[in-house]
């Protein structure tokens, strides 16, 4: 195996160990890297005993896998869990997996801080793994970009550079595991240390005594997903009336043959598909990247506010985002248009940047920037339950 190939060690202001804009042209979905000493201070962000605590909550995405390593059996069980689950665990070889653990502790939140070179609507969610010794979810490929963060313990990684290795998965494992693997690569991680993975890459990971690790997930929608859902976005304003017309029909040389003047209609009736508005692209992709893929949804606020006491209380308070209601914003024209959850809203560019850019900031802020329409905007989304007015102490 080659060892150490792909290597750097982080340094005070460059936590990749390089500077973002080589990483993004040299490593960015083109090759691995493990850099050692990138984020220490993360060890404590949660628990191992907090960890297992959201798995037991009843809207918690979490999982535990099991390895029978005799028999070379893997097994997985779906939560919410209870307590007593976990006492009846064997003592290794399992791993607690528990998704979107960014929306229910700001610790961990904070992570995503050290990620603001890339895109915020690109990155999916922290997703993070307590495992005993032993205890992996075996060899596998992600079809999206991750930096595995080691936040404590040790574990073992062994990745797969080969572009030409089989990619056959194991028919006996709820998994998609991999039926062959040959490592390239071999390393064991400390705290602090990131493992960077770009798409395609197969990788195992086992921790070595008790460990946890900290999975920073970009979201990548596949093509299937883009196409589908900008079809339906395509179609949805189209009325029933509106249908494959041919009044420029001829009589028919064979009646059962699709003809070529057929088929230019039907491209002419597509070219919807083909040839969109930019403009309107833009708006159903801001749209479609905000909506969150869990059944998280922003419940209305109990008492509904006007505009006029959204004005009074602002400088009072601080606005928090619900930390389900994804947000991002585009230029259009002289304005903008902010997406919060799958929604657009129409309002200034200096507004659009400050409400998408931080989960919470002083009611202040927004105060010095928020004119016309932005209260309009932040009144909405207060009512719809994405932002809440918090007073100052």
């Amino acid at each position: 195996m080659v060892r150490g190939a792909i290597e750097v060690h982080a340094s005070t202001g460059q936590p990749l160990g390089m500077p973002a804009a080589r990483f993004l042209r040299d490593c960015w979905q083109k090759r691995p890297l493990l850099i050692r000493g990138a984020f220490p201070q993360f060890h404590n962000a949660i628990t191992p005993e907090d960890l297992a605590g959201l798995a037991c909550e009843e809207t918690a995405l979490a999982r535990i896998v099991l390895r029978d390593q005799r028999r070379d059996r893997w097994t997985v069980r779906n939560g919410p869990f209870r307590e007593t689950d976990f006492a009846r665990l064997p003592k290794s070889h399992w791993t607690l997996l528990v998704q979107d653990v960014d929306k229910w502790d700001a610790d961990v939140a904070a992570l995503l801080d050290e990620f603001t070179f890339l895109p915020a609507w690109r990155v999916d969610d922290i997703m993070i793994s307590y495992a005993t010794d032993g205890g992996g979810v075996g060899a596998h490929v992600d079809n999206y970009d991750v930096f595995l963060v080691q936040a404590r313990g040790r574990r073992r990684w062994r990745i797969s550079t080969d572009a030409n290795a089989p990619r056959e998965f194991r028919d006996d494992a709820e998994l998609k595991l991999l039926k062959q693997f040959e490592p390239t690569h071999d390393w064991t991680v400390e705290p602090g240390d990131v493992l960077y993975l770009p798409p395609g890459i197969a990788h195992d990971g086992v921790a070595v005594g008790e460990c946890m690790t900290f999975s920073v997930g970009m979201r990548a929608p596949s093509l299937t997903e883009l196409v589908v859902d900008f079809a339906d976005s395509v179609a949805e304003p189209l009325a029933e009336e509106a249908r494959y017309v041919d009044p420029d029909l001829a009589p028919a040389r064979d009646p059962y043959e699709i003809d070529a003047a057929a088929m230019r209609r039907v491209e002419a009736a597509l070219s919807l598909l083909r040839s969109p508005d930019s403009a309107e692209t833009c708006l159903w992709f801001g749209r479609f990247i905000t909506r969150y893929r869990s059944a998280h949804e922003a419940m209305p606020a109990a008492r509904p506010v006007t505009v006029a006491q959204v004005a009074a209380r602002l400088a009072g308070s601080r606005v928090v985002r619900n930390p389900w209601s994804r947000a991002a914003w585009s230029r259009r024209g002289r304005g903008a248009e902010l997406f919060v959850a799958g929604q657009a809203f129409s309002c200034s560019a200096v507004f659009a940047r400050l409400l998408a850019a931080k989960r919470e900031l002083p009611g202040a802020d927004v105060a010095r920037v928020a004119r016309g329409a932005d209260l309009t905007v932040l009144t909405d989304l207060i009512n719809s339950g994405h932002l809440r007015l918090v007073r100052q102490r």
